[in-house]
């Protein structure tokens, strides 16, 4: 087989150009290793979806023939480095079975897919918005529904078997239009997840700063469901987060990175496409995740922690740095 030689630094081909297979980079070597180790502790980490071409030479470096292509399977490259992957997807629309299914074929036994709940079941009153159509505007009747969960959502989902990670319910922020005091969220919370068969990692999502309170997670840990500490725009940091008492309500716990607080979504996109590169560090996500992976250690815990290229510009590049935070604790501390 003929090798082809890249001239120093430059990038290496993602789609197919004559059958020539680019050498592992050196992301990889530097921590697949690590990532593996920290698995075996129960700390996964990995990334808010996967199929983004600003990540080759890091992540990707097979040739693929085609967008459609690498869409289609990149999945199984990112599984051989990372140990889970969020499937963000699902937000949009219930998982379909064959979805399940191929996620499921194209991944290593040890490997989990955590996926976000539709917003069917977990919007309150749909943005008025162009995409939501007749139903911008106006009240989900859906709004946690647990039959329609059971069988939308959990039936679908069951195809992932032993590799289902953790289900985060991500709940918008609650305008006082949509009539959602704290109390009245709890009274739903405790309702909805007593219909449901404790067989799976439920998780939830606040986007209300106000509603993350002593009585909130108290229900959490009733139902022995995480609270999901993350990074948003009008929520305190993750390294904020942990140092609150009882924030961690289960066994596991679920962290996701998203954006730094007062950016706004389109802002983080618009500022950090293609994602091929960190643009802005950010030592509170990076120091808050790793602390909270240090005290799931000491404390027992499995950690799903997962970084979108909204906090920083480039996921893997992002955990690689928390890894490097990781490696100067002192033992003792893990």
């Amino acid at each position: 087989m003929r090798i082809r030689k890249l001239p120093p630094g430059a990038p290496l081909p993602l789609f197919e150009t004559g059958g020539d297979t680019p050498t592992a980079p050196r992301y990889a070597g530097a921590n697949a290793g690590r990532l593996q180790r920290w698995a075996e502790r129960g700390i996964l980490f990995g990334t808010s979806s996967w199929k983004y071409p600003g990540w080759k030479g890091l992540v990707y470096t097979r040739p693929y023939p085609s967008q459609r292509a690498f869409e289609q399977t990149c999945l199984a490259e990112y599984a051989t480095l990372f140990p889970t992957v969020c499937a963000d997807f699902a937000l949009y629309d219930f998982p379909d079975p064959k979805t399940m299914r191929t996620m499921r074929a194209q991944t290593p036994e040890h490997f989990t897919i955590s996926l976000k709940v539709t917003e069917r079941i977990t919007v309150k009153r749909y943005p008025d918005l162009p995409r939501y159509g007749a139903h911008a505007g106006t009240d989900n009747p859906d709004f946690l529904n647990p039959s329609l969960f059971l069988d939308q959502f959990l039936g679908p989902v069951a195809e992932l078997g032993h590799k289902c990670g953790a289900i985060i319910f991500e709940f918008s922020a609650f305008s006082p239009a949509t009539g959602i005091t704290l109390p009245l969220f709890l009274r739903h919370l405790d309702t909805f997840f007593a219909q449901l068969p404790r067989t799976h990692r439920y998780s939830v999502e606040i986007r209300n700063s106000e509603f993350l309170t002593a009585e909130y997670l108290s229900l959490l840990q009733s139902h022995g469901v995480a609270h999901v500490l993350n990074n948003w725009t009008r929520m305190p940091g993750i390294h904020d987060q942990i140092r609150t008492s009882e924030i961690l309500t289960a066994p596991f716990a679920v962290i996701r990175a998203l954006l730094k607080p007062g950016r706004t979504y389109a802002q983080a996109v618009e500022f950090f496409q293609p994602y091929d590169a960190i643009k802005e560090v950010n030592p509170d996500i990076r120091n808050g995740v790793a602390a909270t992976a240090a005290r799931c250690v000491q404390e027992g815990r499995t950690l799903y922690a997962y970084v979108n290229n909204r906090a920083e510009g480039n996921s893997p590049k992002t955990i690689e740095a928390i890894l490097d935070i990781l490696d100067t604790y002192p033992v003792e501390k893990l």
